[in-house]
């Protein structure tokens, strides 16, 4: 049976380029859609043909299932792939596919019913003996009956959106006075993210481990598993760390979950690609939680143990094929993990970035190193969507090599122009807990500012490179300005170290004055009172090898302009260059009698009037950026005396919504 000739890709960013990877392998073209703010996305620049499918917002462009239809009838595809996310489980949508006589790449829109809603997957698993944790997820969504079974189930408790997933539309309430607002927060997230507000409600197991299966059925009567992704290190129910195999299961508990998730497709006539995830207590009772009837995020962990393309598997089950491969012919070598790229500041509670970005380095891909990604250095991040950039998967023959590879990984990853979760990554992968694999799904969340939190004091190696990288910097940017005459400049070294070069560098919150010089291979370094002496083996503008204290260091440097990131293999430290003969500091304090946008994105709700007194940490509105929300809270005690912003309205980064005086004024 012949594959397709064209399939149009219902989404963007990394998925979508993913998927444009197996069907050039295939030698099928691919069309990509895109919303006005994608003009120039890296889908839209790889892909064969390209429509554009309506504005910025999700809602109006890869969220119209119309659009998207018209697209794919308009260029003549016979299939649509959703990706993940999106369209992906929406049976509506899949239904429209095959009744306009395309193919859509996933499961039918019967079974996809039956699973896309968390509510009726759990109610079908448990009418199958499948253990499931007691919760509601009935049709009555009246906001009071929900207060009524929440109160019933106990608490703690979780609010789940029953469409969707990626941990969006989630909220743990630990008390009943505090479900009236979570639901109220969990269901306007829900409805933006996936266009739906249906809820359920789950009893919320303390310190569980999140563990998924991979399924895959064809329409021949062949269902099989490749395999567990445990995927317990989270922050607010969204994956940081995924890896395969579990370092938690034993061949017998593993046996049995496969077992159970196997049944729980054949139970739906399930077809294509899913994943049936469950909880997993401590003493390893394990509970269904949900079928995601699409490709995972973390795929790629699953392909890189078994070697196999899951978008090829996707696309041959979709063209009628039988599954490639038994269930006894499905092999699994060494250790897999993946880490996901975020545009966000990890310091500022993981604010969402947008922007530009200015430099992208990632480190080169071979045999043990993957990289998906959907952005080039250059790309506009917008505040439309999800702020990942890329995914970093890594392979190994053991977990402990695995660890070794990502941590190397990610010391050749940095990023310029907007924030990112690189360093934080880092600190999580190096952490003892995740080294021993002895992590639940609320770990992060409990020991967030553990894992945040920097040593006091850098090790000397840290502000020597630096020294060293700016004295190269500098050396570069006079040989560039006057090639004649590089040595009549002021203050710069001397080739046998008779003058000092001078340099002002920031590495926490003041400028310090750096005394360099270099004669010969020895380099010393004055800061304050302190003096430092290093020999240096090797170095260049990106690298430098010294011995320190007898102990000897590589550590190399990414730059731009005047930002400068020291690294040495395992930690990395950020500094600042002073332009010279400038002295100015780092901005004001805005205390200016503004409360402003903290974030570029949209002001969602007003919750205060003008004229209104607030106390210090009263919610004041709530802005929404890349799916995400944000409470905006009172600085101080006080009262608003302005509404400079409208509900519904974009925002830019520290646009002005509220004027306001403070009560100490």
């Amino acid at each position: 049976m012949s594959l397709f000739d064209k399939i149009l890709i219902a989404n963007r960013g990394e998925i979508a380029c993913r998927i444009m990877r197996s069907c050039r392998q295939l030698g099928i073209a691919t069309v990509a859609v895109y919303s006005e703010a994608d003009r120039n996305a890296e889908h839209v620049r790889i892909a064969d043909e390209s429509v554009c499918i309506g504005p910025p917002e999700a809602t109006a462009s890869y969220l119209d299932r119309q659009a998207v239809l018209e697209a794919a009838l308009a260029t003549g595809s016979q299939a649509i792939h959703p990706g993940y996310g999106f369209l992906s489980e929406n049976a509506e949508f899949a239904e429209m596919v095959e009744a306009a006589g395309l193919v859509f790449i996933g499961p039918k829109a019967s079974s996809m019913r039956a699973m896309g809603s968390k509510a009726g997957a759990k109610a079908l698993m448990a009418a199958h003996g499948v253990p499931v944790v007691p919760g509601y997820g009935g049709e009555d969504q009246d906001a009071a009956h929900l207060q009524r079974e929440a109160d019933a189930v106990g608490y703690p408790l979780m609010i789940k959106a029953a469409h969707g997933g990626g941990g969006k539309g989630m909220r743990i309430v630990h008390k009943p006075g505090a479900f009236a607002a979570a639901l109220e927060s969990c269901q306007r997230e829900a409805r933006n993210a996936f266009g739906k507000d249906r809820v359920l409600l789950e009893r919320y197991i303390e310190k569980p481990r999140h563990i998924e299966f991979q399924i895959f059925a064809d329409s021949h009567g062949n269902t099989l598993h490749l395999g567990e992704r445990e995927c317990s290190a989270q922050r607010r129910f969204q994956k940081v760390i995924e890896e395969s195999p579990s370092p938690f299961l034993d061949a017998g508990r593993r046996a049995r979950m496969a077992d159970a998730a196997v049944a729980a497709a054949r139970a739906v006539d399930y077809r294509n690609a899913g994943t049936v995830e469950f909880i997993v207590a401590p003493n390893g009772d394990f509970y269904f939680m949900e079928i995601n009837s699409r490709l995972q995020v973390e795929h790629p962990v699953t392909e890189m143990v078994t070697g196999l393309d899951l978008v090829q598997w996707q696309i041959e089950v979709a063209a009628g094929r039988p599954l490639p491969l038994s269930q006894d012919a499905v092999r699994h070598q060494g250790h897999a993990i993946e880490v996901r790229l975020y545009a966000e500041n990890p310091d500022l509670n993981f604010m969402p970035g947008s922007g530009t970005i200015r430099q992208l380095h990632l480190p080169d891909t071979g045999p043990g190193l993957r990289i998906d990604g959907g952005f080039r250095q250059g790309d506009h991040v917008s505040v439309y969507y999800d702020p990942m950039l890329a995914k970093l998967i890594v392979h190994a023959d053991s977990r402990e090599a695995a660890l070794h590879r990502l941590q190397d990984a990610l010391a050749g990853c940095q990023i310029f122009g907007l924030p990112s979760n690189i360093g934080f990554l880092e600190d999580l992968v190096a952490h003892p807990a995740v080294q021993r694999g002895d992590i639940d799904t609320g770990f992060l969340d409990r020991n967030l500012d553990e894992v945040l939190k920097q040593p006091e004091q850098l090790p000397a190696w840290h502000p020597i490179a630096a020294a060293y990288f700016s004295l190269k910097a500098a050396e570069h940017a006079v040989t560039v300005a006057d090639a004649d005459d590089p040595w009549s400049q002021r203050n710069f070294w001397r080739q046998h170290g008779h003058a000092a070069f001078r340099v002002a560098l920031k590495h926490h919150a003041d400028y310090e004055l750096f005394q360099i010089r270099l004669a010969s291979d020895q380099l010393t370094l004055s800061v304050h009172d302190a003096v430092f002496e290093a020999r240096i083996r090797d170095g260049g503008m990106e690298s430098v090898s010294l011995d320190l204290d007898g102990r000897h260091h590589t550590l190399h440097c990414f730059r731009y302009d005047n930002a400068l990131v020291v690294h040495d293999g395992r930690r990395r430290s950020h500094w600042q260059i002073r332009i010279p003969g400038s002295d100015a500091g780092d901005g004001a304090n805005r205390s200016d009698g503004f409360i402003r946008a903290p974030m570029p994105g949209k002001l969602a709700v007003l919750k205060v009037q003008s004229g209104q007194s607030v106390q210090a940490g009263d919610e004041l509105a709530i802005m929404e950026s890349m799916k995400m929300e944000l409470s905006i809270k009172a600085p101080g005690n006080g009262s608003i005396t302005g509404i400079l912003a409208e509900a519904g309205s974009m925002l830019d980064a520290d646009a002005g919504i509220f004027s306001w005086e403070s009560a100490n004024d």
